[in-house]
């Protein structure tokens, strides 16, 4: 299955997350009662009315969240609202990775503070996420995933609309998107844009909620079959659009199909060492892949069989390539389409033997399963640096990402 979250209109916020995910199946009445049993969690806000109504966005029918709350508090500390929900995890007994979902969450939100005003993190106080709401959409979306089942899930994102012009808060006037959006984006995978609402469409409890549950960006839908769809409208009205989150679910194929060029010539009379060559500068052009096969051709000849896989944008370069350096008098050019694995490329930070290397691999999906291949040349690299085999490097790099997946809540 994959799930697609598409905020590329109306942007994201925690309450229009959280209605999507109920209009997209998952038991409202077990967030509700849930919630509720929160409350107790944060003294000093009572929750008087809690639940979904169905309403029209400029024709799009959706579920909207109709809260109700008596806040006597108008500024918590973060630390605060973190222990409430951590607490409401355990109250509720969710699984250790939605519970350890709805605290990175809340940690996410207190690092971009932390980092913008310069303070500690345990120095952090919320004035517009002060709110019980805050609880409620962290804790309500948590519940919403488990019960689901969307943690177990491939979660894929498409551009996020932030808005424009400017917005004002507790510290005055600024542009949009506010500091705490863009640092809560920084160094994720997500990618955002701006358009002409001139408000903020991204909160920065939508934006938390986003960053911790993929880092997987997409531009369009992935090759998918559609069962089911959740609508979460916000509460503003725009004139030109429809303040509505979608979260679509589907089965996925099993495989993207993608087109490409094949490229073939036979060399007779060339070195294994101009052959060698030959393979590093044809992938330092962008090839996919080159191949050399060993054969016999016409009168008993030996040749070598040169075969590149390459996109289209770089066949000219690829053949000039071919020619120059080995005198090849002709190549034969076929069309191919080919069946790929869904694939993301991702970078991490590791420490081996007291040094930090950046580590680059590629993860794989397939029937529901996620598998990942660190990249060739970071392996010699780091067993080289570290004076250690390439396989137990792999060993230890293999077991620290996959830590680092668990943690973040993604294998």
């Amino acid at each position: 299955m994959v799930i697609v979250i598409d905020p590329q209109i109306a942007g994201i916020s925690g309450d229009m997350f959280l209605c999507s995910l109920v209009d997209l199946g998952s038991d409202k009445n077990k967030i509700i009662d849930g919630i509720k049993k929160s409350e107790k969690f944060l003294p000093g806000s009572t929750i008087k009315k809690i639940d979904f109504e169905k309403i029209q966005k400029r024709g799009v029918e959706s579920l909207q969240l109709i809260l109700e709350i008596n806040e006597e508090i108008h500024e918590r500390k973060g630390s605060e609202i973190k222990t409430a929900i951590i607490n409401s995890t355990k109250e509720l007994c969710l699984s250790d990775k939605a519970s350890l979902f709805a605290k990175s969450c809340i940690d996410t939100l207190i690092s971009s503070e932390s980092k913008i005003h310069g303070i500690p993190e345990e120095s952090v106080h919320f004035h517009e996420a002060s709110s019980i709401d805050t609880l409620v959409d962290i804790v309500g979306i948590t519940i919403a995933l488990e019960d689901l089942g969307l943690f177990e899930e491939r979660i894929v994102c498409l551009p996020v609309s932030v808005g424009g012009g400017s917005v004002t808060f507790s510290h005055g006037t600024m542009s949009n998107p506010a500091s705490a959006i863009l640092e809560i984006f920084k160094n994720s995978n997500l990618v955002i844009k701006g358009n002409d609402a001139n408000e903020e469409l991204t909160t920065p409890t939508g934006a938390c909620i986003l960053v911790n549950l993929t880092y997987e960006s997409v531009k369009y839908y992935p090759s998918m079959k559609v069962e089911s769809i959740g609508y979460g409208a916000g509460q503003k009205d725009f004139e030109s659009f429809s303040n509505v989150l979608k979260i679509v679910r589907g089965s996925e194929n099993n495989f993207e199909i993608d087109s490409v060029k094949i490229l073939e010539t036979n060399v007779d009379d060339v070195s294994g060492e101009i052959l060698g060559n030959l393979i590093e500068q044809i992938m330092e052009k962008g090839a996919r892949d080159v191949s050399i096969y060993t054969g016999i051709t016409k009168k008993g000849r030996p040749t070598n069989l040169v075969s590149v896989i390459c996109t289209d944008d770089i066949l000219d370069e690829i053949v000039d390539t071919l020619v120059l350096e080995t005198g090849t008098l002709g190549i034969r050019v076929s069309d191919s389409n080919r069946f790929v694995v869904p694939r993301s490329n991702h970078n991490v930070s590791l420490t081996l033997s007291g040094q930090s290397f950046q580590v680059n691999y590629k993860k794989s999906f397939f029937k529901g399963k996620t598998d990942f291949k660190v990249e060739f040349d970071d392996l010699k690299i780091i067993s080289n640096a570290v004076d250690k085999s390439i396989k137990e490097t792999e060993a230890f790099l293999r077991k620290e990402i996959e830590k680092l997946e668990m943690n973040n809540g993604l294998s």
